[in-house]
């Protein structure tokens, strides 16, 4: 059991939202803390650096507003969470987070190399290696789902 959490949390995936707190639920102390976290690119338009699609400031709200929304959907009444959104490479700062709030443990659910989001695999690994904490990477849903449907056809 682990006193201190903090799960990375993709607001764009549901299915992976509710397997990452699931799992953070069956691992963290009756007493323990709860940090969830997502990180989003504040970037802008390539070229063009100065054109963004939205402020920073709106995609922050946006971006909580889905994490609050996942808290809300899967985390036990009983429980309560501090939220993190943060602006940047995803990778780097998962790990000063970690350190900061000097956690026990992080959760990170990988997509492997889907098409979906190519940059993930290379956050995963960036976060396994340099991590001030253990860290757990576990599969992702559909991988999981996938698993699960070969195993009941064997």
């Amino acid at each position: 059991m682990y006193q201190k959490l903090l799960v990375a949390i993709d607001p764009e995936d549901d299915g992976e939202g509710k397997c990452a707190i699931a799992a953070a639920m069956e691992l963290l102390t009756e007493d323990g803390e709860l940090h969830l976290a997502s990180v989003y690119n504040p970037g802008g338009g390539g070229f063009f650096p100065h054109v963004t699609e939205e402020a920073p400031e709106q995609k922050e709200a946006e971006v909580r507003k889905k994490l609050d929304l996942f808290v809300r959907k899967y985390l036990p009444l009983d429980r309560n969470a501090s939220l993190h959104v943060v602006a940047g490479s995803a990778g780097e700062k998962l790990v000063g987070l970690a350190a900061q709030l000097s956690a026990d443990l992080m959760i990170l659910v990988s997509r492997g190399s889907s098409g979906h989001w190519p940059l993930r695999r290379a956050t995963v690994e960036y976060v396994s290696v340099n991590a001030p904490c253990r860290v757990l990477v576990l599969p992702s849903s559909e991988r999981a789902d996938s698993q699960t449907a070969e195993e009941e056809d064997k």
